[in-house]
């Protein structure tokens, strides 16, 4: 072997070191080919740069298909319901596993998590990736899928326009109006907060739910799914006020993008969103806001309850494929999820851009990590944490089957609402007497 090559295994070697201290046989899969599907995300994107070390740890090759988050969802379904197995697996929603347990589309985790063959327990250590997103990756207790990556909803604020008013960030819904009105200033193009309003499953009804739960709403009332009702009516009268009197009249129509990039323009003193939308607000080519952002977490609603969203991208196994290709699928979620590559497409990587969204609770608390997502501003690691680990809520949307045209139609009744087509009230006795044959059916 020439030294140059020398020197090039030596370095493999080196990269897979840590992979192969793991008491399993990761060539046990080698020839298959494994397609997965993900959206086009920086956080995927660093994990494709690490594909050849996953060919030669395991000898398995790994195709990706990148698409985009509007359409993954479809596309992934129709995969599942045709049993084609097109996709070993794919960023798949947590709020679809019900739909995808109910009809046995995907695997059951848990006995690939026991089966030593498969899975040194010592060296994976699942319980180290965050239990809200596993939760939320699990169905009747069983794991249908594996946290990559995620996020919580926190509030992010202009710290410098808080201090100059000398107030703080809101600790309930009450105070975050009143800091609203405070520094809502249009004729100086500064409007007091900001949230989603463009109608989706994963847009207002991403934050919609916070509110309906921090309003003591139940999703489930005697065993009945039920969105209207005294509370319902009173999280979208709160969601509607805040919008209508402080929020940019273009704000009903916003995603997320939308509002973080207002906020970055300087146009926005507040908004509740993806505690991963910090990346776009210290983008040093677009921001004018950096050096002067600051984190909380959501204020408490009349409940007294936090509640953040608990969302992630996780990674089942398609049901419909062979067995060796089954386990071959197995050991590309073990290697992905593992501490090592969380590491290795985070703070470790070499790219510009960095991941917030690791799965595992060990990162979080690793000081090159802290120093690393700290440089996104005041409390951003404290308030990411403390929404992990106190403010989630499993059932913070319903877990139910029919949940894409669940959400859908509540989306639909929260823009009807947020644009002034419905009042609060008709707005969600429309969308009951639409989810009822739903869920009958």
């Amino acid at each position: 072997m020439s030294p140059a090559l020398l020197r090039e295994a030596r370095a493999q070697d080196a990269d897979l070191a840590l992979y192969r201290s793991a008491k399993i046989d990761w060539q046990q899969a080698s020839g298959e080919t494994l397609t997965v599907a993900v959206i086009p995300a920086s956080y995927f994107e660093n994990l494709i740069t690490l594909a050849p070390q996953f060919k030669a740890l395991t000898g398995i090759d790994l195709r990706f298909e990148k698409i985009p988050p509007a359409q993954i969802r479809q596309k992934c379904v129709i995969d599942l319901t045709s049993k084609t197995g097109t996709y070993s697996t794919h960023a798949a929603d947590p709020m679809y596993y019900s739909l995808y347990a109910a009809n046995k589309w995907v695997e059951p985790l848990d006995t690939y998590l026991k089966d030593k063959s498969l899975t040194d327990e010592a060296w994976f250590k699942f319980d180290d990736i965050i239990p809200a997103w596993r939760s939320a990756d699990s169905v009747d207790g069983k794991l249908y899928g594996v946290p990559y990556d995620g996020e919580v909803t926190i509030q992010v604020y202009r710290k410098d326009l808080y201090d100059a008013k000398g107030l703080k960030p809101a600790d309930t819904l009450e105070a975050y109006v009143a800091n609203a009105a405070a520094l809502n200033n249009p004729n100086d193009r500064i409007w007091g907060c900001a949230l989603r309003g463009v109608a989706g499953a994963g847009q207002n009804m991403y934050i919609y739910p916070s509110i309906f739960r921090e309003f003591g709403g139940e999703w489930m009332k005697g065993g009945k799914l039920t969105v209207n009702g005294s509370e319902a009516e009173a999280a979208l009268a709160w969601y509607v006020d805040v919008m209508r009197k402080y929020a940019p009249a273009a704000a009903a129509n916003w995603n997320w993008p939308d509002i973080a990039d207002a906020f970055s323009q300087g146009t926005v003193a507040n908004y509740i969103d993806a505690h991963s939308s910090a990346s776009v607000v210290n983008n040093p080519e677009k921001s004018k806001v950096i050096g002067k952002v600051g984190y909380a977490r959501w204020p408490k609603g009349p409940s007294g309850k936090r509640v953040t969203s608990i969302w992630n991208w996780g990674f089942p196994i398609n049901a419909a494929q062979s067995d060796k290709r089954k386990k071959a699928t197995w050991l590309f979620i073990q290697w992905a999820t593992s501490a090592e590559t969380q590491a290795r497409t985070a703070h470790r990587f070499a790219g510009p851009t960095k991941r917030s969204g690791v799965n595992r609770a060990s990162i979080w608390k690793d000081p090159e990590y802290v120093k690393l997502m700290n440089g996104f501003g005041a409390n951003f690691v404290e308030a990411t944490m403390q929404a992990l680990e106190h403010d989630t809520d499993v059932d913070w949307r319903p877990r139910v089957p029919q949940w894409p045209a669940i959400g859908d139609t509540m989306a639909t009744a929260i823009q009807s609402a947020l644009s002034g087509q419905a009042t609060v009230k008709a707005a969600l006795d429309d969308a009951q007497r639409r989810i009822e044959p739903m869920m009958r059916g």
